[in-house]
């Protein structure tokens, strides 16, 4: 079956199902399609490794893991995974892809504002959350928890995956082309190999402008949800001077200035910024649906949320200034169901947000 070229929708994937280029251990539930993308899902075993490892050409996650694991723990009852140790997980979801598709994957916002590193691995992968053309074999996750251990079980849904047929990549003049047609950032686009967006250290209604992760709290169940006190997590992140200071691996909550907005023919990757604007990196979760934001799916923009984590020195961070950038991609076709208005959307018309395992501060 041949595909127009694009980022392929749900009713696209929904035949790749069918016709077994995307298989499971267990029947795929409905709610898993999403608009541009496909939610995967954790397996029985996690196996505590040594160290993050890539199998690399010519070999197999599975024989790595008999060089790298230390201990198998079974999650279908739920595990805790702790705080700075590294996980594999294989995946109930396995990829038969045709060729010349290639696919990427990507933590689900959620798991990203928790500051959980999770990164697909194939056999022969020489990249984290990149699925090579024609790929035929099994698909791992790996698990990183970083400022909360987290209960994890069978069936959770961590990670996203999108697929992608021949060239999808607006370029800067498309991109101009496309917001002059429908808007798709509030304010003057800044359009550099992308849609740059700034962070907003000057709030309109009060000084609050972002979270930072509490170095020693308990356990987050993915579970539960609207669930834990954010105090218990978070320190509240206050400015007057429209500026902060990051601290050398501390991880933040904070926001765009700019409210975006993904039509319904296109799909969007949040990219990071070039490292020579700072020493920190802006997001683990990467994906934006069509629809994210758009005032046809019943938005009227909504904000990107930030997931920053400072390197090596500490680093001002200013209100304004330019972090990240967002790489537009044409669909394969219109989704049969929109961001936000279709389907079940946390975070449409989003600001300062924390993950939904939280309850409202």
């Amino acid at each position: 079956m041949s595909w127009p070229h694009g980022v392929l929708a749900d009713s696209q994937m929904q035949k790749m199902i069918d016709n077994g280029s995307i298989n499971a251990a267990e029947m795929i539930e409905p709610g898993q399609v999403q608009p541009a993308s496909l939610d995967l899902r954790l397996g029985e075993k996690a196996y505590r490794v040594r160290a993050s490892f890539l199998a690399g050409k010519g070999n197999k996650v599975a024989e790595r893991l008999k060089l790298f694991k230390m201990h198998e723990i079974d999650l279908t009852g739920g595990a805790v995974l702790e705080k700075g140790c590294v996980y594999v997980v294989p995946l109930l979801e396995s990829l038969d892809l045709p060729l010349g598709m290639v696919a990427a994957a990507s933590a689900k916002s959620s798991i990203g504002r928790l500051d959980l590193l999770t990164r697909i691995i194939t056999d022969d992968g020489v990249e984290f959350d990149r699925v090579p053309a024609g790929y035929t074999g099994p698909l791992y996750v790996e698990i990183c928890p970083r400022s909360f251990s987290v209960v994890a079980r069978t069936g959770q849904m961590l990670n996203q995956i999108i697929f992608r047929n021949g060239d999808t990549l607006l370029s800067d003049v498309e991109l101009v082309a496309l917001h002059t047609e429908s808007p798709i950032v509030s304010g003057n686009p800044v359009i550099s190999g992308g849609l740059g967006f700034s962070v907003d250290l000057k709030p309109q209604h009060n000084n609050l402008v972002g979270y930072r992760a509490k170095p020693h709290t308990g356990v987050v169940d993915l579970g539960k949800l609207n669930h834990y006190d954010p105090a218990e997590y978070w320190e509240e992140i206050r400015t007057s001077d429209a500026r902060i200071i990051l601290d050398p691996g501390a991880f933040y909550i904070l926001v765009s200035r700019e409210a975006i907005a993904i039509p319904p023919t296109h799909a969007a990757e949040m990219a990071p910024y070039l490292a020579m604007v700072g020493e920190f990196r802006v997001h683990y979760a990467g994906f934006f649906d069509p629809g994210f934001g758009w005032s046809g799916a019943g938005g009227e923009g909504s904000r990107g949320v930030l997931e920053v984590r400072c390197h090596e020195a500490p680093f001002v961070l200013e209100h304004g200034q330019v972090v990240g950038r967002l790489v537009y991609e044409k669909m394969s076709k219109v989704p049969d169901q929109l961001y936000g208005q279709d389907i079940k959307s946390n975070y449409q018309g989003q600001g300062l947000k924390l993950s939904k395992h939280f309850r409202a501060p």
